[in-house]
């Protein structure tokens, strides 16, 4: 496909002017507001692949719901005929912007109005609506607007949207209205919507409401908005019912035109498939593994102590301030400061680690510590004279120093990792042979009573599980999991229980899936 990459004069000078207008708010401000301009070379890139989904000499109604200073109009000029495009209307909430875009574009035929379009109701349909919607998580909208969004969007598209839902999933939604049928969108959007699960709704939207027509996701190490760590992808569609049996184009990396990898995926294989982000990287998968690692641990995330620098200390600092070590228990450090992946113990079980940390873990009333420990009790005061007491976690704890119960996991997984490592391993398993627990950074990771049963008859088996999950390939770990801008990849529990790990079967004489009674139905059980 050919790729357009003039920039004429008038383009240079919108460019400036977005520029100039970007530099007149702090970087605060725009994030609160979800403001990422769109890059002109991404803006061409979109309206010349939309172009090929419009029937040739269609004329043009055109609609941008959050227009900033109108990258994707200025790439619609620069792509399509003068004459062909016969309507373009544009919404811009911030004056900001909207009163110099108007201005700029005060020439033509790009009509911008003033206002919110989550507010607007539909007078017209377009059939090409082009937008990047502000990107502004749910924590920045009040209740009272979720709640209109929500209705709102309901009515417009079907779509059910969480409360945990980010702005633009509302954006998306609304726009149905307004959209002539068999016309076509395009949004610029976060991919997370692929894997967390208030992206559900949007991806059932997209299934059985749209013909889906194809999903690019840019690599999350070429972060598309040099001001927000954000990975992206572009969503193409048209407003039609899908045929049966219908086949998505899925592409990663590179461009929207040029892109590094393509897939096409059946709309039968996306409705049973959590990550769509898997795709185009990872083959297709049968509906259920032969086992998964939720057949063989209960995962749990370590512990979130509400205030690592208040709960977490070294030896000296205990001996230092004469603080009783049975109120303690030693807990790892940071993946960064593991170098090997397995953690050897002493004889009473404590880590033989440079850097050894305890975590302040007791039950004992402050009236009891008050009389046995009084040093201990000093320094809960000085807690609460710094408001960890206070803290969400801690106020929700009895006492208010008590750690959640989370014993030592004899494998830890990290929870989070960049995939350009010197590894290559976003994510390590690691064999933890003390009685250290863990913070939130790891996961934790239980054998249930099929593989515990195994170990205490063969203790060797803990190992050779242990070096099965390090063979699992990074892919499949990331697969699950869900990336952002920067190219950090998180795993949460529940997706890490959903990694293949079949060859840990091997393991466990006479061994048998855990199935839910759901899946037993599903698999003819």
């Amino acid at each position: 496909m050919t790729m357009i990459r003039i920039v004429n004069g008038f383009e240079q000078g919108r460019i400036k002017l977005q520029t100039e207008l970007d530099a007149k708010k702090t970087q605060a401000e725009r994030n609160r507001l979800g403001q990422f301009a769109t890059p002109t070379a991404l803006a061409l890139d979109i309206l010349t692949y939309a172009a090929t989904l419009i029937p040739e000499g269609e004329n043009i109604r055109f609609l941008d719901p959050a227009v900033g200073t109108g990258s994707f109009f200025s790439a619609l000029r620069q792509v399509f005929p003068e004459e062909q495009i016969t309507e373009a209307h544009g919404f811009e909430i911030d004056p900001h912007y909207g009163e110099p875009a108007s201005h700029l574009w005060r020439n033509s035929d790009f009509t911008i109005k003033l206002s919110d379009f989550t507010t607007e109701k539909p007078e017209r349909h377009f059939n090409l609506i082009i937008c990047n919607p502000p990107y502004v998580r749910h924590h920045h909208l009040n209740n009272n607007d979720k709640s209109r969004l929500q209705n709102y969007t309901s009515h417009a598209s079907g779509m059910n949207i969480s409360g945990l839902a980010g702005l633009y999933c509302y954006f998306l939604g609304l726009s149905h209205a307004w959209m002539a049928d068999g016309g076509i969108a395009g949004w610029l959007i976060p991919s997370e919507f692929m894997d967390v699960n208030y992206g559900k709704a949007v991806k059932r939207y997209l299934l059985e409401k749209v013909t889906l027509l194809k999903i690019h996701r840019f690599d999350p190490d070429d972060v598309q908005f040099a001001d927000a760590l954000v990975s992206s992808a572009i969503v193409l569609f048209k407003k039609e019912i899908p045929p049966v049996h219908h086949n998505v184009i899925f592409s990663f990396g590179g461009t929207l035109l040029d892109p590094q990898k393509i897939r096409e995926v059946s709309t039968d294989v996306l409705a049973d498939e959590g990550k769509w982000s898997r795709f185009p990287q990872s083959e297709i998968r049968p509906k259920r593994s032969n086992a998964l690692i939720s057949d063989f641990f209960d995962i749990r995330r370590g512990i979130a102590t509400g205030d690592n620098d208040f709960f977490i200390l070294n030896l000296k600092e205990i001996i230092a301030r004469n603080l009783p070590l049975v109120a303690f228990r030693p807990i790892l450090p940071s993946p960064r400061y593991l170098t090997d992946c397995e953690v050897s113990a002493d004889t009473n079980g404590l880590p033989l680690l440079d850097r050894q940390l305890y975590l302040l873990d007791t039950k004992l009333p402050e009236e009891r510590i008050r009389e046995s420990y009084p040093a201990l009790f000093a320094y809960l005061q000085e807690g609460k004279q710094r408001k960890v007491h206070e803290r969400y976690l801690s106020c929700h704890r009895s006492p208010w120093y008590a750690q959640e119960n989370r014993p030592p996991a004899p494998i830890v997984c990290t929870y989070l990792g960049r995939s350009n490592t010197k590894s290559g391993r976003p994510f390590r398993f690691i064999l933890n042979n003390s009685s250290a627990t863990v913070a939130n950074v790891y996961l934790a990771m239980y054998p249930k009573p099929q593989l515990a049963k195994a170990i205490e008859q063969d203790a060797t088996i803990l190992r050779h599980a242990w070096e099965m999950l390090n063979r699992i390939t990074p892919e499949q770990l990331m697969g699950e999991g869900r990336v952002y801008g920067g190219g950090l990849h998180k795993l949460e529990p529940g997706e890490l229980a959903n990694v293949d790990a079949s060859e840990i079967a091997d393991l466990i004489p006479d061994f048998q899936p855990i199935l839910s009674g759901q899946q037993l139905a599903l698999f003819g059980g």
